[in-house]
């Protein structure tokens, strides 16, 4: 059976005009008292915001302020559903290639206790005594570390890597370096005896060495000339800076010149590791996502524990004679480090940090 509506009646009839006459007045309100200069402001804020996306095209990227903005937008939302994805921080891709003997253990027990606190991706190579490649291992290897999951920090004995040569973009490279007598000291003890974590260290180090070279006197290696105390092996720190070319492994002006030029060009920052305290107070202000209360760690008295494990052992400080033997056939050495001390104070300065450095016999006695 089929039922038909009634009509409306005069009565509802007229109050439905009259509701859709009081939306019509409305809105017709509303249109009238937009003024021409509100037109105006609106036309404006809309061409501002077609210059700021041109803007931001161009410059290949937001200013900081939106980056900051959009990674703590990503924190609320990680904790609070999938409102939006976590922002990747400035930089997101930190290579450490760090120099043997300079406090990188220390660093990286450091990062260790960081990266679940701050979520990033902590990549330490078990490789320690291939620092030179090849092109093609340069090139294997750049590729391996763009690929890591990002924000990261990949750390390797290594010396410096020119991503910009295989067009990769480049990451932020950071680095310690320390007086090169008590790093050639503290590596030539360490080789013959490990550290406190356990005097098997340098069995597995050094396996074939024979007792006569594993006690060979300091003095005696130095005065005598052995290899291990020679121009060549006492060139250590330079080549970690000035790169891959087989220049960079001669004792020389060039080398010397580019390992600078480097430092200038592609390095945050290269600290010293008689200042360790200010070098990592600046890591925290440079680089908060992955320093961020390092330097808190690092005073507390449970990393002090672990810390003093990694101290070289049975070391001697050779005489008068043997030190300025070793001074004048260290002469691009001290000639580098003295240049990156210059500049690390430098960044102190434009920093605000007027804080001295630590006792560096304190330093010499537990690396």
């Amino acid at each position: 059976m089929m039922t038909f509506r009634k009509p409306l009646s005069h009565k509802h009839l007229s109050g439905y005009m009259r509701v859709r006459s009081r939306r019509g007045n409305w809105l017709a309100v509303v249109l009238l008292r937009v003024s021409r200069r509100d037109l105006f402001y609106c036309l404006t804020a809309l061409l501002i915001f077609c210059l700021g996306s041109v803007f931001y095209q161009l410059n290949g990227g937001a200013p900081k302020v939106l980056l900051d903005v959009g990674y703590y937008l990503g924190r609320f939302a990680d904790g609070h559903g999938s409102l939006a994805p976590r922002a990747l921080p400035f930089p997101s891709q930190v290579v450490y290639n760090r120099v043997g003997k300079c406090g990188s253990r220390t660093i990286v027990q450091l990062l260790r206790m960081l990266v679940d606190r701050h979520r990033f991706t902590l990549i330490s190579s078990d490789i320690h005594n291939k620092t030179r490649l090849t092109k093609r291992e340069q090139e294997n290897l750049i590729r391996n570390i763009s690929t890591t999951p990002q924000p990261f920090l990949y750390t390797r004995h290594v010396h410096f890597l020119n991503f910009s040569r295989f067009r990769t973009d480049e990451p932020v490279h950071i680095n310690i370096i320390r007086d090169p007598i008590n790093r050639f000291l503290s590596n030539y003890f360490f080789r013959r005896f490990g550290d406190w974590r356990g005097e098997e260290n340098h069995i597995v180090r050094t396996p074939g060495m024979k007792d006569d070279e594993r006690y060979l006197d300091i003095n005696t290696c130095i005065l005598e000339s052995y290899p291990e105390c020679s121009n060549l092996r006492l060139f250590y720190i330079i080549p970690y800076f000035c790169g891959q070319h087989p220049q960079c492994r001669e004792p020389g002006v060039w080398a010397l010149e580019m390992a600078k030029q480097n430092v200038l060009d592609h390095y945050l920052l290269v600290g010293v590791l008689e200042e360790l305290e200010d070098v990592l107070l600046l890591l925290e202000r440079l680089l908060p996502h992955f320093f961020s209360d390092v330097l808190n760690i690092y005073r507390s008295p449970e990393y002090r524990k672990l810390g003093n494990m990694t101290g070289t052992v049975r070391k001697q400080i050779p005489n008068l004679e043997a030190l300025q033997v070793l001074y004048e056939r260290m002469e691009y050495e001290y000639k580098f480090y003295n240049f990156v001390k210059a500049q690390f104070h430098l960044t102190k300065r434009k920093i605000g940090l007027r804080s001295g450095p630590v006792n560096s016999l304190e330093w010499t006695e537990q690396t």
